[in-house]
């Protein structure tokens, strides 16, 4: 399948590896066309511009980390939509405003190009070994025909309901993963503060109720207190505007993840926007004089 593949970023790159690999023909572009290079030399093909990528494709698909990113690549002046091809399919795999997704795709039905939003979990990881969780809105034809695509990269597709609806339930997924790395921060946290071997205790609780993905991946950051990049703190906190956004356009509170997203941006204010999301162990670790100790040792 000819597909465009527009923004190679920490997801993006590995994610044209998987479809290289899968054996679609890929044009790439990104606003840092250096970024470009490795992928054509892995055989991708580069395009001047978002327009031109998609100018000869089937499916366009953009991951991008905003949504004013994504109505630049889709609905600007060299934008996706201006490449004249009716019945192109565009795949968002973005987190952004359900609310701009839809006005998005309904710019796109004008110029009779479809549209699905597919937003992904599973970190870097997961977009390297192509077993991402992919949570997918708009009509059921437009998601069959994203299949063969979207298991390439995924190892769970869920088609969740209509346009808008994939990114709605993106922010679900944010707001649990808040809860969880904080959590998973405070307990790690108590665990040094102890003196407790945490090798041990990360064992015992995460064969228990306590177990998640956030614990057996990331818990070793926070007791190392060393964050290296898996999925930056800035973008999480991005994602959990926009899931509280959501909730206060229904009326619903949010008060964990509000606080977890003000824990954020006081991060981000100190220079730690480029960390993966686990440094949110900075904020209990610090103000437990735990923050300089070395991995499992009290303070």
């Amino acid at each position: 399948m000819d597909i465009a593949f527009i923004g190679l970023g920490t997801m993006g790159d590995p994610m044209v590896r998987n479809l290289l690999r899968a054996g679609h023909s890929v044009t790439v572009h990104n606003r840092t066309r250096e970024k470009e290079q490795s992928l054509i030399a892995a055989g991708a093909t580069a395009a001047e511009s978002p327009k031109q990528a998609a100018a000869a494709a089937e499916i366009v698909i953009t991951c991008v980390s905003d949504s004013p990113d994504v109505e630049a690549v889709i609905l600007g002046e060299s934008g996706v939509i201006h490449s004249d091809r009716p019945g192109t399919l565009v795949i968002d795999m973005s987190t952004i405003s359900p609310e701009v997704t839809r006005r998005i795709a309904q710019a796109l039905a004008k110029k009779e190009m479809r549209m699905i939003d597919a937003p992904v979990s599973g970190g870097s990881e997961g977009a390297q070994q192509g077993t991402l969780s992919i949570m997918v809105g708009g009509e059921a034809a437009d998601v069959e025909r994203a299949m063969p695509v979207l298991t390439a990269m995924g190892r769970t597709v869920t088609h969740v309901g209509p346009i808008g609806a994939g990114q709605t339930t993106k922010a679900i997924n944010q707001i649990i993963v808040a809860g969880t790395y904080w959590s998973v921060a405070e307990g790690m946290s108590l665990g040094l503060k102890a003196g407790l071997d945490m090798e041990k205790v990360v064992q015992a609780v995460g064969s228990g109720a306590a177990g998640s993905w956030g614990l057996t991946n990331r818990s070793g950051n926070m007791i190392a207190n060393n964050y290296p990049l898996g999925f930056r703190v800035r973008l999480h906190q991005k994602d959990l505007k926009i899931a509280l956004d959501t909730a206060r356009d229904l009326g619903l509170p949010l008060p964990m993840a509000a606080y977890v997203e003000q824990i954020e941006n006081g991060l981000i204010a100190r220079g730690y926007g480029d960390e993966d999301i686990s440094a949110i162990a900075r904020s209990v670790r610090e103000p437990g004089g735990i923050s300089d100790q070395p991995s499992g040792q009290p303070s």
